[in-house]
């Protein structure tokens, strides 16, 4: 299943090849910034999600899978989980955590954990 975690979910409503770059992220419980880099590697997708002030300029890595539905007329893309669960996560370094193996699968533990079937 965690497999599944690194790819977006057929109802999101992704395309691949869409920029998502710019767009709102809305946890479940609010908005938690916007897309800094995106990927959709068939393995390895992933939101680079830029937090801004909310939590000090932090950047947070989010697997595909917690993706739940990206609307494009609106630019947002909406996640399956809470300001706390991503707040707490795995602490993110674009410089050094892109391509890092064991970074994406204490990532990928982490968001298992908390993630909706």
């Amino acid at each position: 299943m965690t497999d599944n975690l690194w790819g977006y979910q057929p109802a999101a409503g992704h395309t691949v090849g869409t920029d998502l770059i710019g767009y709102k992220v809305e946890a479940t419980d609010g908005s938690i910034g916007k897309v800094d880099k995106h990927s959709d590697d068939v393995t390895s997708s992933y939101l680079v999600v830029d937090t801004g002030v909310w939590i000090f300029g932090k950047h947070v890595l989010l697997p595909a899978g917690t993706v739940s539905r990206v609307d494009n007329d609106e630019k947002k893309v909406f996640v399956d989980l809470t300001k706390d669960q991503i707040k707490d996560s795995p602490e993110f370094d674009k410089d050094k955590h892109i391509g890092d193996a064991d970074f994406h699968r204490t990532t990928g533990e982490y968001y298992g954990r908390h993630r909706r079937v």
